[in-house]
């Protein structure tokens, strides 16, 4: 490939005019790119590797971002026959990007695109932990990196872990994805063990399961309702219905997560 050959990239709800270049992928821009791209040096410059490298804007005002080699595991490579083994290796990761994240000071004058609101600020969270923003190379023990850093603003360890809970286990009510009820509460603990939760982030992880895909639901409404795009083509296409559903589903099955959760080994 010739460094001026474009090579669009597929894949995504929301993205647009996404293309390869050489060894770099350029993006649109937006008003959150200077303090994302801060805060994926920062990640870089203290070890964690598993995100894109920044490598500023181009003459287009195109942001630009290493090339990250492999596909997205969603939802083919991340199906419901996939190994314990991987989900645990979600968990640890996702614990490692949260320490590392919680050691970043925002630049002064740092914007966020924040989309849908956290129950707190500990950190600037990811807010789309998932297995479509997981690229993997080479199989299980091959390089992973998450990408997709848009909505990167202020948040919680625990509202971000909830969402790569739906994800992840999954805890979806559709009969193609859904897990037995058994099988679900053990990936739960699964992926809470390697992570690394103690019993009180536990507890409080249990109810934001289904706040957070709640949460998914009322902001594709509203957004619909405002006739705001991409977000009012997503309604229709019945997004929201999906995670009202899940949300439900989660909802109901409290108690096995909390058993799951504080269950003797």
């Amino acid at each position: 490939m010739s460094r001026q050959e474009e090579q669009p990239l597929s894949g995504g709800n929301v993205s647009a005019a996404v293309v390869r270049v050489g060894d770099t992928v350029r993006r649109p821009a937006g008003f959150w790119t200077p303090a994302v791209h801060a805060l994926l040096s920062h990640l870089r410059a203290c070890g964690f590797t598993a995100v894109p490298r920044p490598l500023g804007i181009d003459e287009r005002g195109r942001e630009v971002l290493g090339f990250a080699p492999g596909e997205a595991v969603w939802p083919h490579r991340f199906a419901v026959v996939e190994p314990t083994a991987r989900l645990a290796r979600v968990g640890r990761l996702i614990r490692e990007l949260h320490d590392a994240l919680a050691g970043f000071t925002p630049p002064p004058g740092a914007r966020w695109n924040a989309l849908i609101p956290d129950i707190g600020d500990e950190i600037i969270a990811h807010h789309d932990l998932a297995p479509w923003n997981l690229v993997a190379e080479d199989g299980d023990a091959g390089r992973w990196t998450i990408i997709d850093w848009d909505n990167a603003a202020p948040g919680t360890r625990l509202w971000d872990l909830a969402y790569a809970a739906h994800g992840f286990l999954p805890l979806m009510a559709h009969p193609h994805w859904r897990r037995t009820d058994q099988d679900a509460g053990a990936r739960l603990r699964t992926l809470a063990d390697a992570y690394g939760l103690d019993e009180t982030q536990r507890l409080a992880l249990v109810p934001l399961l289904a706040r957070r895909a709640r949460s998914m639901h009322d902001f594709l409404r509203a957004r619909h309702a405002a006739g705001d795009q991409p977000w009012a083509t997503l309604w229709r296409e019945g997004h929201g219905g999906v995670w009202s559903a899940d949300a439900a589903y989660t909802e109901e099955r409290e108690e096995l997560w909390q058993a799951a959760l504080l269950g003797a080994d």
